[in-house]
C-alpha cells in the first residue's frame, strides 16, 4: 500500500465514519436534552478577533500566552477560538440579545483550537459542548446549568462522577482572599515554581491550579476562600447547595477550586471522573458576572460550563458504553443485468420517500459480491432483481438475518417494509 502524500497536522485528527456515528449520537443527545431545558443553540465563527480572546481569558493565562493559533490579515489580528464563552458573550453584546427579553439560555457544540502538546483526550483541534445563561444572578440559574451538565452524563450512562463545588465570592470577597493568599505565599516565594512566581502578582488564584510538585506544600496549607466570603456571597452559595440537595445532585465542596480570571464571581464547579485517570476533568464552569462588561457590554450576570467531547468519548470507551446503534441499511437492491440495474436506480427514491434507508451496488459487480456487500452494510433486507423478476413483476425479498425469502410485487414490498 502506497504511503499517503499528505496527512493531518499534529494534534488534529480525522473523524472517520465509524467514529462519526458516535459523535452524531452524542450531538443529538445533547440537543434533545438542551431542548428539555429550554436552551437555544448558538453558533459562532471559529475565528475571532485576538483582542476579544485576550480580554476574555486574560493576558497571563497559558492559553493566551502559549496556546492560541493566531494570524494577521492587513491590520486585523485573529485567533482560532480556544473556547466559546467569550465568543458567545461577544454575540450577546453585538446582537443586543438582552432586548429579546428574559434570560438568554444558550448552548453550543463545536471545534476549538489550542496549540498545546497533544495527549490522550487533548488535541490541538478538539470539541466542546456547553451552555451559558446570561441575564440572571439568581442561584436557580447556577443550579439549572449544573443540572443540565450532570443530566448529559447521566443520560449517556456515566455515573462514576464527582461534582466539585466552591464559591469564589463577589469582587470584595475575592480581593480580601487574594491579599490573604499572597501573604501566605510571600515567605516562600522563592520556593514556588517559575510559573507560580509569574502568577503571584497579577493572578495569584491561578497558583491554586498548579500541578507543579514544588507548589503543593504551600497550596495544601493555604487559606480557603470560603472563610473570606461576605454575607451576600455566603447567602448565594448556601442557596446553590440547597437547590442541588433538593434535586438529589450530590456534590463535594472543594475550597481550592477557583477560576483565575477577575471576571469570575460566586459559584465555581467541576465534574470529574476517575475513569479518565490523572486527567480526570469531564466538565467545568462557574459564574462570570463581570465578563459581559469586560468586553464592552452593560453589566450582566452570567453563568455557564464547557465540556470536552473527546474526554466524554474516552470515558464511554473505558466504561464499555456503546454510543448509538450499529450502521445498518433497510434495503440493499441486488441487480443482475443492465435492465435490472436501471430498475433499481429508479426505485431507490421510492424506498427513501417511504422512510427507508436504501442503497445498491455502485460498481456493477456479481450477485455474490453484491450479497457480500449487503452483509457488510448490515442490510436488513436484500431486494434481488433480475430479468425473470422484471418480466413477472415479482421480486425476491430476502431477510438477511433469518435467511428467509418471499416473492412480492414492489408495492407489496413497500407496504411490508413501511409498517
Amino acid at each position: 500500500m502506497a504511503q499517503a502524500k499528505y496527512s493531518t497536522h499534529l494534534g488534529m485528527v480525522d473523524i472517520l465514519p465509524d467514529e462519526a456515528r458516535k459523535w452524531q449520537y452524542l450531538e443529538n443527545l445533547i440537543r434533545e436534552e438542551a431542548e428539555k431545558f429550554n436552551l437555544e443553540e448558538i453558533r459562532t465563527p471559529i475565528m475571532e478577533q485576538t483582542e476579544l480572546i485576550v480580554r476574555g481569558l486574560g493576558q497571563l493565562t497559558d492559553i493566551v500566552s502559549k496556546e492560541i493559533f493566531s494570524f494577521s490579515r492587513g491590520d486585523d489580528n485573529y485567533v482560532l477560538r480556544p473556547e466559546l464563552t467569550a465568543p458567545v458573550v461577544r454575540a450577546y453584546v453585538q446582537h443586543h440579545m438582552a432586548q429579546r427579553g428574559g434570560s438568554q439560555k444558550l448552548f453550543y457544540i463545536g471545534p476549538m483550537f489550542r496549540a498545546e502538546r497533544p495527549q490522550k483526550g487533548r488535541q490541538r483541534q478538539f470539541h466542546q459542548f456547553g451552555a451559558e445563561v446570561l441575564g440572571s444572578d439568581d442561584p436557580v440559574a447556577d443550579v439549572e446549568i449544573i443540572a443540565f451538565m450532570v443530566q448529559i452524563y447521566k443520560k449517556i450512562g456515566i455515573t462514576n462522577t464527582t461534582l466539585k463545588l466552591n464559591s469564589i465570592g463577589d469582587p470584595d470577597s475575592r480581593n480580601a482572599y487574594k491579599k490573604a493568599l499572597k501573604d501566605h505565599l510571600k515567605p516562600n516565594f522563592d520556593k514556588l515554581s517559575e510559573v507560580s512566581q509569574k502568577r503571584y502578582e497579577n493572578n495569584p488564584l491561578r497558583i491554586l491550579d498548579s500541578k507543579e510538585e514544588e507548589d503543593q506544600p504551600f497550596i495544601k496549607n493555604a487559606p480557603v476562600i470560603t472563610d473570606f466570603l461576605n454575607e451576600d456571597s455566603l447567602r448565594h452559595y448556601k442557596q446553590v447547595k440547597e437547590y442541588l440537595a433538593d434535586l438529589d445532585i450530590p456534590f463535594e465542596e472543594d475550597p481550592y477550586l477557583v477560576r483565575g480570571m477577575d471576571y469570575y464571581t460566586q459559584t465555581a464547579f467541576e465534574l470529574i471522573s476517575p475513569d479518565l485517570g490523572s486527567q480526570d476533568a469531564l466538565a467545568g464552569g462557574g459564574r462570570y458576572d463581570l465578563l459581559v462588561e469586560e468586553i464592552g457590554g452593560q453589566p450582566t450576570p452570567a453563568v455557564g460550563f464547557a465540556a470536552g467531547m473527546e474526554r466524554l468519548l474516552i470515558a464511554c470507551e473505558e466504561l464499555g458504553i456503546q454510543l448509538g446503534d450499529e450502521k445498518k441499511v433497510d434495503v440493499y437492491i441486488v441487480t443482475l443485468g443492465d435492465e435490472a440495474r436501471k430498475w433499481g436506480v429508479s426505485k431507490l427514491p421510492q424506498l427513501r420517500d417511504a422512510g427507508l434507508s436504501a442503497t445498491m451496488d455502485y460498481k456493477g459487480r456479481s450477485m455474490k459480491a453484491q450479497m457480500k456487500d449487503a452483509n457488510r452494510e448490515n442490510a436488513k433486507y436484500a431486494l434481488i432483481v433480475g430479468g425473470n423478476e422484471l418480466e413477472e413483476g415479482k421480486f425476491t425479498l430476502r431477510n438477511m438475518k433469518e435467511s428467509e425469502e418471499k416473492s412480492l410485487s414492489f408495492e407489496e414490498i413497500l407496504e411490508k417494509l413501511s409498517n
